[in-house]
């Protein structure tokens, strides 16, 4: 295999009796767009710290390309970090901003502006240089700081919530370019975010962390369509937990399971397919009330308690406007089917 670009071991990271990384073993590939995905606590932005040597590690060992870099200071480590904040500097001239890491390093003056006009036409932003900071919108801002880390070309790119204080639409289309920019410089980019939605768009592969510990590696695919714990299903997209009485007799057999609620059709209580109890052979199905419909323009989210005891969400597509009004009322009766396939077992880990 490959020599990994980034190689944590048993690492652990405590402060005082607080202990923010709890064992976390992780490889990141050369070249590899790596999320680390997580609720505020879980332990994300303690990992990319330790990666760029912000914080040291109370036991474990990180590795960047192969060489042990545990106890190396941040300036000795071929990693660059773009925070949340940018922290530009708001005196100098976008380029004299790009161009600052080159100046630290002993870089000349014809090269240092050789390659910030370089960097900053690899964002788009040809022509700025001469700019301030406060001169741009929070768009351009962001690209400055990913032509700041990129100028220097860092063998990987730290992303600490980059995108965090853009407004949807723009996050949208940084999102977008974010990844293209990755494709093109062929650097290894390590994201960390707490959007879902931001980690499953632009991730090769993703960590989801919860309490200081990685509950699952995988690609977006696997990790959405194969959770491997109850809190993997419910924090990548959402997911119906199916456990004790209802798993037996909506799923057939005891355990915890996971259904997604776009898996599932909405049909009236009276269809004449319907059945009771698990359904056939093929189908899982189960009669409700619904309690509660949220009109989202492109789907209608519903909210329906079963027979069983389980409350379910379903996201129904609208394509038949009047019939998705008249299923989504409250207070109707509905019956809920789905592939068996899609009752996705859930391992509960500590």
């Amino acid at each position: 295999m490959a020599m990994p670009a980034i190689a944590l071991r048993d690492v652990h990271k405590s402060f005082g009796d607080v202990r923010a990384v709890a064992g976390v073993g992780l490889d990141v590939a050369e070249g590899e767009f790596f999320s680390l995905l997580g609720p505020s606590g879980s332990g994300k932005t303690t990992v990319l710290r330790l990666i760029a040597g912000f914080e040291t590690p109370t036991r474990g060992t990180v590795a960047l390309g192969g060489a042990d870099v545990t106890r190396r200071a941040p300036f000795e480590r071929d990693v660059t970090t773009v925070f949340q904040d940018y922290a530009l500097f708001p005196h100098m001239s976008v380029e004299q901003n790009v161009a600052y890491g080159l100046k630290v390093r002993g870089v000349g003056r014809r090269e240092q502006a050789e390659r910030a006009r370089a960097a900053l036409a690899s964002v788009r932003l040809e022509g700025f240089g001469a700019r301030r900071p406060g001169q741009l919108s929070g768009g351009q801002r962001q690209r400055v700081a990913l032509a700041r880390a990129l100028v220097v070309r860092p063998r990987v790119l730290l992303l600490d919530e980059p995108l965090g204080a853009l407004d949807l639409k723009l996050r949208e289309q940084m999102q977008g370019e974010l990844k293209e920019l990755q494709r093109e410089v062929g650097i290894t980019f390590v994201l960390v975010t707490h959007d879902q939605a931001e980690a499953l768009a632009l991730s090769d592969r993703i960590a989801v962390m919860n309490a200081g510990r990685v509950e699952q590696v995988g690609t977006p695919g696997e990790l959405y369509e194969a959770p491997a714990s109850p809190f993997v299903a419910s924090f990548v997209g959402t997911s119906n937990t199916l456990t004790g009485a209802a798993a037996e007799l909506i799923a057939g057999k005891p355990g915890t399971f996971g259904v997604r609620p776009e898996k599932i059709r909405l049909l009236p209580d009276g269809d004449p397919a319907g059945g009771a109890g698990v359904g056939g052979r093929d189908h899982s199905e189960v009669r409700g009330t619904v309690t509660d419909a949220v009109y989202l323009g492109d789907s209608t989210r519903v909210v329906v308690d079963t027979d069983a005891g389980a409350r379910f969400v379903v996201v129904r597509q609208n394509l038949d406007t009047t019939a998705s009004d008249a299923l989504a009322l409250p207070g109707s009766r509905v019956l809920l089917r789905w592939h068996r396939r899609h009752n996705v077992p859930l391992s509960r880990k500590p």
